[in-house]
């Protein structure tokens, strides 16, 4: 008889102006939503304060939730330089904050994502979120868009994650 894994995930969808989060915890082969939302920089407020809310933020939720692995999506192709720049730091300080909590990292492209939720890695962002609300028998798709995509990216990288 086999025994059920029993594995909490955090998921994360790196930005800078809002990051997504999302953690679940995989009940056997069932995932199960714990918390989700996003964290949200000013614009108006200086860069280091920014970088440092980011980093504070993921230290907190790795603090608080205690995870197997913490699941990031890799920074793709932006047409936008100032954007992928910006991203790219935050993706720097998320990464750091894990590293110093010795916790597993698996990073995944966005194709990875949509092809491990929907089976399908050209999804139309919707098909995945409506996705994500069936696999955790939620009563709707998750808001904001990058808590949602943050909530896919956990259940994705449970996949991935070596057990």
């Amino acid at each position: 008889m086999s025994h059920a894994v029993y594995m909490k995930i955090l998921g994360i969808d790196p930005g800078f102006d809002r990051l997504g989060f999302g953690v679940i915890e995989m009940d056997g082969t069932k995932p199960v939503c714990l918390e989700y939302g996003c964290v949200y920089t000013d614009n108006k407020t200086e860069l280091l304060h920014r970088i440092q809310k980011i980093y504070e933020a993921t230290a907190d939720l790795i603090k608080k939730h205690a995870p197997d692995a913490v699941v990031v999506e890799r920074l793709y192709f932006q047409t936008n330089v100032k954007t992928a720049l910006d991203v790219g730091m935050a993706r720097g300080v998320i990464i750091l904050a894990i590293a110093q909590s010795k916790i597993s990292l698996v990073e995944i492209t966005p194709n990875q994502v949509k092809q491990g939720i929907t089976g399908y890695g050209a999804a139309a962002k919707r098909q995945v979120q409506d996705m994500v609300q069936r696999l955790l028998g939620l009563a709707e798709i998750p808001e904001p868009d990058d808590a949602a995509d943050a909530l896919a990216i956990a259940i994705v990288g449970a996949q991935l994650t070596p057990k």
